[in-house]
């Protein structure tokens, strides 16, 4: 399916765009393992920032995409953090963050919203 038509798509390559404009460089792109899904894999100096893109209406861009993000879905994430780990380990002396993006999907003033997941990993 076209980004254009897969709302999904849309707000992780919007996503993607702003991370690179400050200078981020993506390592992978929904990379998957039995475990589970990445969205976004990043480098920058000695971090690597694994993004979870969640795309919301404008209306519910202020943080209610959160209940997206639920336990069960973090510890899949989690397990799929490790199994990318393991798969690359030249990244392993590399800081992790992990962050949870919401990008409105409709033309609107909204933010995109960043939320830092400290517990994650």
């Amino acid at each position: 399916m076209a980004r254009e038509q897969n709302p999904g798509a849309l707000a992780e390559h919007h996503a993607l765009m702003l991370l690179q404009a400050k200078g981020w460089v993506l390592l992978d792109q929904n990379w998957r393992c039995r475990w589970g899904e990445l969205d976004l894999v990043l480098a920058k100096n000695r971090h690597v920032l694994v993004v979870e893109v969640k795309g919301r209406r404008a209306a519910s861009i202020d943080g209610h995409g959160l209940a997206a993000f639920h336990p069960q879905k973090r510890r899949r994430m989690a397990r799929a953090i490790h199994c990318w780990r393991k798969r690359n380990p030249q990244w392993g002396d590399k800081l992790l963050r992990v962050v949870l993006v919401l990008v409105p999907l409709a033309p609107s003033k909204a933010p995109v919203r960043w939320f830092e997941v400290p517990t994650l990993c």
